[in-house]
């Protein structure tokens, strides 16, 4: 008896190691909801941006291809709805948007950096569009994380007002970011993983190939 309930309590110890090591292994990176706590800081002294310009897909790419980026997940956030499934963003009554959540070395990239790319991969002057793309969810938007993320993105907004790169007001808000939720899984890493997918044959990867990013 005593190697029978000896056994029993290993096979039970044993699976239950395989419950949480496959559950954590299926997760893609960044899965839980963040409420950001007001700091933009990673792990290992890494930082955290957040944007949003667009179909998530589109800067997903751009900014994977990018160096000193650490990772980059697609995913909703600036809106009131917990949660959020794709069709209930796409519906256009959460709030949200569709963002990218971007993990990055400071020493290697900065957060000027960043906002300098993200304004050339897609057009601040359109209210809740980006090319056929259209609905709030779509709207130019900035998520900072703390007061220098804040002052950094109101700045570098200003300084592209004052270029004269746009005719039009650019129209990118500039908020606080509450809640950050991943997107399902089949949209992380889209491009890399649908390069023959009509939408990033005709639409993302012209948009790599005019930012001289590695295709």
């Amino acid at each position: 008896m005593v190697y029978n309930r000896q056994a029993t309590r290993f096979i039970i110890i044993f699976t239950a190691v395989l419950l949480l090591l496959f559950g954590t292994l299926s997760r893609p990176a960044g899965v839980y909801a963040q409420r950001d706590g007001g700091k933009g800081m990673g792990k290992n002294n890494t930082e955290l941006a957040t944007l949003g310009g667009g179909c998530f897909w589109c800067l997903e790419a751009v900014f994977e291809q990018t160096e000193g980026i650490m990772s980059v997940v697609s995913g909703y956030a600036g809106g009131n709805t917990e949660d959020p499934s794709y069709e209930e963003v796409c519906g256009g009554g959460t709030g949200h948007a569709e963002v990218v959540q971007i993990t990055f070395d400071p020493e290697t990239v900065s957060y000027n950096e960043i906002l300098d790319l993200f304004w050339d991969a897609h057009d601040p002057t359109t209210v809740n569009r980006q090319g056929a793309d259209v609905g709030s969810q779509y709207r130019s938007i900035i998520l900072y994380h703390d007061e220098e993320q804040r002052k950094a993105a109101l700045k570098s907004k200003s300084d592209l007002e004052k270029s004269g790169t746009f005719s039009n007001p650019v129209v990118t808000e500039i908020v606080a970011l509450d809640t950050f939720y991943p997107a399902e899984d089949y949209h992380q890493d889209y491009y890399v993983n649908n390069k023959g997918a009509p939408y990033c044959a005709m639409v993302i990867r012209p948009k790599l190939k005019k930012l001289g990013l590695e295709l």
